[in-house]
């Protein structure tokens, strides 16, 4: 029993140890297999990684290769970007739109389902719904990644029409501005991953490069156009110095080339009518119904061309139908509308020194407006246009004194001759005319401002007290020299005012207003002019009183209609004031004390907020029926 225990011991002993050895063996055989297939993983990642990355490269290659291939062009270049994002991310459909003006405008779309392509087209430039994944794009600039877009609280048309699950939104950012943006769909719910994601933000920086260079080109192509334009338009000019058909001709179809308009016209206006000039690509029975002038005043106020002529400013109008010019019927506007076909319309005045003498009209058939750089180029055209109708002008007119010159020649001394004896008749005129009628003679060249004629006027009449007695009384040198002392201090300051001197009579004085020469305010005028004459003649009355005279000095003012003009005879002549309002004048002047300022009423109305008065009593004065109010001025509310 014992030996068989032993025995049956050592087998089972030996079983356990073969066990054991399978064992390990089994685990050695599970752990190569383990990194066996760990490898071969690790290297099919890599594989997918390498034919990823390939994809990529070739796909940004094939771009590169569209955007070489057609420079200045921007569609193929962006579905070539959507193609290649749309495949590569494993998207059903995709879309690109350009942002522009605050709204999206299609440029780019594949694989989009029938009825949402339907939808887009029909839809046309569009503001993205508020919490849509446009509005959210727009708002934030940032990518939007939505993994069920059908299960959002309001899905957008790509969910219902076109059956848009999973999708991501990329904005197209040109320092930072949204210019556009890319948008992949998946008709399955399955999230895109951070890789598929950064490859269309790639697409998206190379479609903001592509629009920038495509600008850039597109602005140098426009700025060679337009040089180009300019130089043929001056080339004509210097070709056809003095006609302005050709300049015009070349000028309106540049303009309507490069604005891309489909016809044109320029009209030339003289104040009453307008005349077309110059027409380009117009229908012929447009331009038969443009081949007369047409008066402003019978078309229709709110016509373009109306409104152009009041405002001299640039007139744009998106749809030439919805003027109320065409609904309410206009002929010659209507026959723009349904002869030629316009629908979008550009007025750009041509202004000669402010002045409108005629205008730049281009026309679109369909309804797209001009574009900034368009009307800028339109308005250097205009320029160019009055410049060149100055220069045809300044060239006939140099024509025609040319052809005068001979004539001038023949009529100069005849001319020097009949100056000579005007020169010598105003010299008369000075000595007996006062100085602002003479100067007015001379620089019209006739006399009429000495016919008779009635004007409004204040009349101003001063004399000194108590120089009838000192004449009496005194050798007739003093007298003479007293005058002349009295005239000298006034004179210059009748001139500092403006006023006319009507007469001398010994001491007495008459100083006219508002006649020949016209003055604001004449009344208020006349009372400063007396307050300064009596200051200067203060200062003279005090030397004379030292000298044994007693004289003093008074004024009387008042203003009204008098009839005035030149009284005399040939060799003598004197221009009057003739009228109540001078009688007034020289009555106020005898009531006035020494060193009084008399004013009538109608005088002080016109300068009671200038001066400083008292009130005087009323006078009963020569030759007027009813008593007067008199005022004496004291000062000027500046001297308080």
């Amino acid at each position: 029993m014992r030996r068989r225990s032993k025995a049956s011991g050592e087998a089972a002993k030996t079983r356990r140890r073969t066990m054991v050895k399978r064992r390990n063996a089994a685990k050695t055989e599970i752990g190569r297999s383990s990194s066996t297939a760990s490898q071969e993983t690790k290297v099919a990642v890599l594989t997918r990684e390498r034919d990823d990355a390939l994809e990529q490269f070739s796909a940004a290659s094939e771009v590169l290769k569209v955007i070489s291939s057609s420079p200045g062009e921007l569609q193929p270049v962006f579905q070539a970007m959507l193609e290649n994002a749309t495949r590569i991310c494993e998207a059903k459909f995709g879309a690109l739109f350009r942002f522009e003006g605050g709204v999206f405008r299609l440029a780019a779309e594949v694989g989009t389902p029938a009825e949402y392509a339907e939808f887009l087209k029909r839809r046309g430039p569009f503001q993205p719904i508020p919490g849509s994944q446009g509005d959210r794009v727009m708002r934030t600039k940032r990518v939007s990644h939505t993994a069920d877009y059908a299960a959002e609280a309001a899905p957008g048309a790509s969910a219902k029409l076109g059956g848009a699950r999973s999708t991501v939104t990329v904005p197209m950012l040109r320092d930072d501005v949204l210019i556009g943006v890319i948008i992949i769909y998946r008709q399955e719910v399955r999230p895109f991953t951070d890789k598929q994601i950064e490859l269309v933000q790639n697409f998206a920086a190379q479609a903001v490069i592509a629009i920038e260079n495509t600008r850039l080109l597109n602005e140098l192509r426009e700025s060679l156009e337009q040089q180009t334009a300019t130089a043929n338009v001056l080339r004509i000019i210097n070709s056809s110095p003095g006609e302005l058909e050709p300049v015009f001709r070349t000028m309106l179809e540049n303009a309507t080339r490069l604005c891309e308009a489909e016809f044109g016209n320029l009209f030339l206006y003289d104040g009453e009518a307008f005349r077309t000039v110059a027409l380009y690509q117009a229908s012929q029975a447009y331009t038969e119904a443009r081949e007369r002038p047409f008066l402003a005043c019978n078309l229709h106020p709110d016509v373009p061309l109306v409104r152009i002529v009041l405002s001299k400013s640039i007139i744009h109008i998106a749809d030439v139908r919805t003027e109320r010019a065409y609904i309410a019927g206009d002929p010659e506007f209507s026959k723009l509308v349904d002869v030629a076909g316009a629908r979008t319309l550009l007025l750009v005045p041509l202004l000669k020194e402010s002045q409108f003498v005629g205008a730049f009209a281009i026309y679109r058939k369909e309804v797209r407006q001009f574009a900034d750089k368009q009307i800028e180029l339109v308005k250097n055209f205009a320029a160019q246009a009055v410049i060149a109708i100055e220069n045809t002008r300044l060239l006939k007119e140099l024509r025609e004194r040319t052809e005068e010159v001979v004539k001038l020649n023949q009529q100069l001394e005849r001319r020097v001759v009949d100056q000579v004896g005007e020169i010598e008749r105003m010299g008369r005129l000075r000595r007996f005319l006062p100085p602002q009628v003479a100067d007015l003679i001379v620089a019209s060249g006739t006399e009429k401002q000495l016919e008779s004629h009635r004007r409004e006027v204040t009349a101003l009449f001063c004399d000194l007290r108590g120089f009838t007695g000192f004449s009496e009384s005194s050798d007739p040198e003093d007298v003479m020299a007293l005058l002349r002392d009295y005239h000298a201090a006034i004179g210059e300051i009748i001139i500092k005012y403006s006023g006319t001197l009507e007469r001398y009579a010994g001491d007495g004085v008459m100083v006219v207003f508002n006649d020949p020469v016209p003055v604001d305010n004449p009344a208020l005028q006349a009372v400063l002019l007396a307050l300064e004459m009596r200051a200067a003649i203060g200062s003279l009355t005090e030397k004379w009183r030292r000298l044994g005279h007693d004289i003093g000095f008074g004024i009387g003012i008042a203003h009204g209609f008098a009839t005035l003009g030149t009284i005399g005879f040939e060799g003598r002549f004197d221009y009057a004031a003739i009228g109540t309002v001078s009688n007034v004048a020289s009555r106020l002047c005898d009531e006035a004390k020494p060193g009084q300022i008399l004013i009538s009423p109608r005088v002080l109305m016109a300068v009671e907020d200038a001066v400083t008065v008292e009130p005087v009593g009323e006078f009963a004065l020569k030759g007027i029926r009813r008593p007067l109010a008199a005022y004496n001025v004291i000062a000027t509310n500046r001297e308080k």
